[in-house]
């Protein structure tokens, strides 16, 4: 598959009145041409300010990038001046926001919004811009496109003014679409219907998509494959069927332990304890030790590097390492692992995600 975009050692920064605050450290990953990438973890894990960063929406007076490489298209993006990357945003990269409401101008037309990145990245006059609106927002599902562009935000219901962003971001048929938990201010259906837009309009413009959320049964229905951040840091990467089927990291435990489902009896649903570290002043081992019924004493003195556990699967577990005692996860991670091919306590049956 072809790599459209490289994260390499990614380290940023804020300056606070606090201090400095250790927001992304050493984060990598690929996002390859057609595919989505999920990105998940709990509020302050790091994912909505590592996909702002390449994005370069962090304020420049408090951001700092200490560290590593965004490549893309052959240029490291936390070099360029904000000239050149006003070129690339909304055209090569666009993005989703979480509310529609406030990512969306209330003193403009909606057409108007749809037809500025037009006339900004390309090349044609406002009647060609109005029609690739109009046909905009017709594939995003919208009645009466032609009457709706002259319509102000506040006339749209939450569903349609999220198809109206959809519209904006992928107006220029942009390389790569960034969703930043897209659909967690929408009510059950609607959300499943815009889930199930994006993955038609991936088909059709052939774009690659980086997921943000914390749910994850959003991520079975979307995702090719999964990223987890903990703490700054991107704890373990694979497939949706490896990090839902084959889990490594007790962090991972932890997050599909406390997923509800239909067998879940109320009295019973798993809370991860504790809360996330302080990134002021960041653990120098393991940053989910202190919250792990499964850490060793390694963890609270040094970070665990990546293991292997297949071609397309890693994580940073010393749980993985050679000597590591054999710990067993959690009953409900262990049925899980039963009808994965690749876990060790396989015993058959397909996998279904």
């Amino acid at each position: 598959m072809e790599k459209i975009l490289e994260v390499k050692d990614l380290e940023l920064s804020f300056n606070t009145f606090a201090g400095e605050v250790k927001a992304i450290r050493g984060v990598n990953f690929d996002l390859y041409k057609g595919e989505t990438l999920a990105i998940v973890g709990e509020s302050g894990s790091g994912k909505s300010v590592t996909t702002k960063s390449i994005m370069r929406l962090l304020p420049e007076n408090s951001a700092v990038f200490k560290n590593g490489e965004i490549l893309f298209d052959g240029r490291d993006l936390t070099k360029l001046k904000d000239k050149e990357m006003q070129k690339i945003r909304g055209k090569d990269i666009s993005m989703i926001f979480q509310d529609p409401m406030t990512s969306l101008n209330p003193t403009m037309p909606i057409g108007k919004q749809i037809t500025e990145p037009l006339l900004k990245h390309q090349k044609i006059g406002k009647a060609e811009a109005k029609r690739i609106a109009i046909d905009l927002l017709r594939m995003v599902g919208m009645p009466n496109p032609e009457q709706r562009m002259k319509q102000y935000p506040h006339q749209f219901s939450g569903g349609q003014r999220q198809r109206i962003v959809i519209a904006i971001a992928l107006a220029c048929n942009p390389k790569i679409l960034i969703a930043d938990e897209p659909t967690t201010a929408l009510d059950v259906t609607i959300q499943a219907q815009i889930l199930e837009l994006m993955k038609d309009l991936q088909k059709k413009i052939d774009t690659s998509i980086i997921f943000i959320t914390h749910d994850l049964g959003v991520v079975a229905n979307v995702a090719d494959r999964v990223a987890v951040m903990y703490g700054g840091k991107i704890v373990e990467i694979g497939t949706v069927d490896e990090i839902f089927y084959n889990p490594q990291h007790p962090y991972t435990w932890g997050l599909l332990s406390s997923m509800p489902s239909t067998d879940t009896d109320d009295e019973k649903l798993y809370a991860i304890p504790g809360t996330p570290p302080d990134l002021l002043s960041p653990p120098k081992g393991d940053a989910f030790a202190l919250r792990s019924d499964y850490a060793l004493a390694i963890d609270l003195e040094e970070p665990p590097p990546f293991f292997k556990v297949s071609d397309t699967h890693y994580a940073a577990t010393w749980l993985l390492h050679p000597d590591a005692p054999n710990v067993e996860p959690p009953g409900t991670i262990i049925e899980r692992m039963k009808s994965f091919p690749g876990s060790r306590y396989y015993e058959g049956g397909k996998v279904n995600v």
